[in-house]
């Protein structure tokens, strides 16, 4: 049987209800092309675009926007130079890029956010999974020892973390992306009690002042950011592993970027 894009994406979204105004699509490329080779990335960055072609991948699955917005505004972009070389890689590779966000967020449970909970070597203490947040209860740790801990299974360099880092931690609530604002996060601590949140990323003015203002009180609270990036390239790792055991005879490789920024 010939395996083409269509093959590969009538898989990933198989079972999930459409979701509405979804920015998951084709983004270049044709259904009809057959598959010489996939690689996952959380973007088709410039570099990932560059690793593909050179492992004789011709489609690309990207978790987030090829142009630096979530939803396509590359009409903006239409003079600018970067924009420019980049599309013409991508035209002079006939390379495929499927967008894969909302459906994979709509897996039960969340694609990305089961790709980080695996990556730390957690999956034993999950107690519930939803849609936006996962909820553990790990054995007790300081928060500073789960900050170490994640550093050293997700191999990154720094997380940033707010609150009393001191205190015994328990229960985390694991949120991916950008799922990490004050609506969300900020009832989870009064309502499941949890000590500890792991996030990717959300407004500074939010959740890190909530902890902040909890901890002046002397409530144990604590906040550990990863970076939107880090708490979901996990989840593309995942996928290509599932990708590679449901598509044998094709070539799947997970490309993980040098993180995007530098702590002087």
């Amino acid at each position: 049987m010939t395996i083409t894009f269509g093959t590969i994406i009538d898989w990933l979204t198989a079972g999930i209800p459409v979701p509405e105004q979804t920015v998951d699509r084709l983004e270049t490329g044709t259904p009809e092309t057959e598959v010489r080779g996939i690689v996952t990335a959380f973007t088709a960055s410039q570099h990932v675009i560059e690793q593909a072609a050179g492992l004789g991948a011709n489609l690309i699955v990207s978790h987030e926007g090829i142009y630096y917005s979530h939803h396509d505004q590359r009409e903006r972009l239409s003079q600018d130079a970067v924009y420019l070389r980049k599309s013409a890689l991508l035209a002079g590779q006939e390379t495929g890029i499927y967008r894969f966000h909302d459906y994979v967020h709509r897996y039960t449970p969340d694609g990305i956010t089961e790709g980080l909970i695996a990556a730390l070597d957690w999956q034993a203490y999950v107690t519930e999974h939803r849609p936006a947040v996962s909820l553990l209860t790990v054995p007790p740790m300081t928060a500073r020892e789960a900050a170490e801990h994640v550093k050293s299974k997700l191999q990154i360099a720094y997380v940033r973390a707010a609150g009393d880092l001191s205190a015994a931690c328990s229960k985390i609530g694991i949120l991916v992306g950008y799922r990490g604002g004050g609506q969300l996060a900020i009832p989870l601590y009064g309502e499941e009690g949890l000590d500890l949140i792991i996030a990717g990323e959300g407004p500074e003015w939010e959740a890190p002042e909530y902890v902040r203002d909890a901890d002046q009180q002397g409530r144990s609270k604590a906040l550990i950011m990863l970076g939107h990036a880090e708490s979901e390239a996990p989840g593309m790792k995942l996928l290509a592993e599932r990708l590679a055991a449901q598509f044998p005879a094709v070539p799947v490789h997970f490309i993980r970027e040098r993180p995007v920024f530098e702590v002087i």
